[in-house]
């Protein structure tokens, strides 16, 4: 996938003419691009469009045109866009309820290591945390991570030729599998190209 450029950004002015057409392009997109595994823990998957919508919306809330900040911008997110070998995702611990969270959190220290996806007949492929910052501490996991998932050219090759995916993780405190739906696995099969 190609990285993004100041070219590929609107302008300020551009960008709040055109932001709720956007928006309203982006989110549908993302429908089919992430996946709930069991109700406190989703994974959203990135491609160039979702990190493109990111970006756009950091320049718009602090008002961001100068060249070099945008580059900032930019090198932050770039490395959330999958390069054809591999998904990127920003993985969610999510309770409602902030002592419910807490004690979660401190219960599931571990748990960005232990997140994986497996293509029908494949190995399981564990995603690489946190490989920007680490935001786990000896008390406790954060409520969000990143994830990488590199798939092997076999597993990519099957995927594309339409075998299931499952995805889930084997922590002690929060264990789940779920299969991934139709569109879910169509969608992410067009990361690996």
């Amino acid at each position: 996938m190609l990285t993004l450029t100041r070219n590929d950004l609107m302008g300020l002015e551009q960008y709040a003419a055109e932001r709720a057409a956007f928006r309203a392009q982006v989110m549908a997109h993302k429908k089919d691009r992430q996946v709930a595994i069991g109700p406190n823990a989703t994974l959203y998957f990135e491609d160039r469009l979702t990190v493109q919508y990111q970006v756009q919306e950091m320049l718009r809330i602090e008002r961001i045109f100068e060249p070099q900040e945008i580059e900032a911008e930019l090198a932050a997110y770039n490395p959330l866009i999958p390069d054809g070998s591999n998904w990127k995702a920003t993985f969610m611990l999510e309770f409602p309820e902030v002592e419910e969270r807490r004690v979660a959190l401190a219960a599931m220290i571990g748990i960005e290591d232990r997140v994986w996806v497996q293509v029908d007949g494949h190995a399981k492929v564990y995603g690489i945390a946190d490989e920007d910052l680490e935001r786990a501490n000896a008390d406790k996991t954060s409520a969000v991570h990143f994830l990488r998932f590199e798939l092997d050219p076999a597993s990519a090759a099957a995927l594309r030729e339409g075998a299931g995916v499952a995805m889930g993780m084997d922590h002690p405190a929060y264990s789940r599998r779920v299969d991934l739906a139709p569109e879910t696995r169509i969608a992410l099969a067009a990361d690996l190209e």
